[in-house]
């Protein structure tokens, strides 16, 4: 490997390591500056694209350099195959050599050559468990545009965008469990203020609505707080 390519993966790293050390960041910019280096490292890449699916069968295409990783998603999502989907779901690596001679995904292969010019594929595991799934994925117009030396340098950027990615999620659980004691906090003032009950109890009444409504928790308290909120 040339020392351009080592190069990008210390700046992976630092990325990484810069995001342990922040207090908050940037979901959307983290991922896509994780993702453009990711390409710069990765040998015959062109383009490349982070892929999220849930068991439901959504697929999302939080970041990607060009639209055609984005667009393969979708293709994805449409038929319900495709090799992001194989590679997070089920193997840690999946590689298309060529779309054209390609058998694993006939519906997908059929659609990516009419909608994109993308002819090889490689596709890296980020993380599954048992509702979601995430890959790394690279793409180039040439057929084998990825040899053994491509998947090593691969396997190398997946595993420090997953660690990347756990970070991320993490950061995002804490932030949304704040916002949600927050919003449940002024909820439960305003119904101690109006009816004149304690804390407890403001929040007994709180967890029957949501029982009662079969609602979150949160989304009754965030309603609340709405519909009492002056209006313009």
């Amino acid at each position: 490997m040339t020392d351009r390519p080592h190069g990008l993966i210390r700046e992976v790293a630092e990325l990484v390591h810069t995001l342990q050390q922040q207090e908050y960041v940037e979901v959307d910019a983290v991922l896509a500056d994780l993702t453009v280096s990711a390409l710069g490292a990765m040998p015959g890449a062109q383009y490349a694209g982070i892929t999220l699916a849930s068991r439901d069968g959504t697929v999302h295409s939080p970041s990607a350099t060009g639209r055609y990783p984005a667009l393969l998603d979708e293709i994805q999502q449409r038929h319900e195959q495709g090799p992001c989907l194989s590679a997070a779901w089920e193997q840690h690596l999946i590689r298309i050599e060529d779309m054209n001679s390609e058998k694993r995904w006939p519906y997908y292969c059929k659609h990516a050559l009419l909608e994109t010019p993308i002819r090889s594929v490689i596709s890296f595991q980020l993380f599954a468990d048992h509702n979601d799934m995430g890959a790394l994925n690279f793409y180039a117009d040439k057929p084998r545009a990825f040899d053994n030396e491509a998947a090593e340098m691969g396997y190398i950027l997946a595993s420090h965008t997953a660690v990347a990615w756990s970070m991320l999620r993490r950061d995002e659980q804490f932030r949304s469990a704040l916002a949600s004691r927050d919003i449940i906090g002024q909820a439960k003032g305003m119904i101690m203020e109006r009816f004149k009950i304690d804390a407890v109890q403001a929040f007994e009444l709180l967890k029957r609505l949501s029982q009662s409504s079969n609602t979150p928790l949160a989304a009754v308290a965030h309603q609340l707080v709405e519909f009492e909120q002056p209006k313009k």
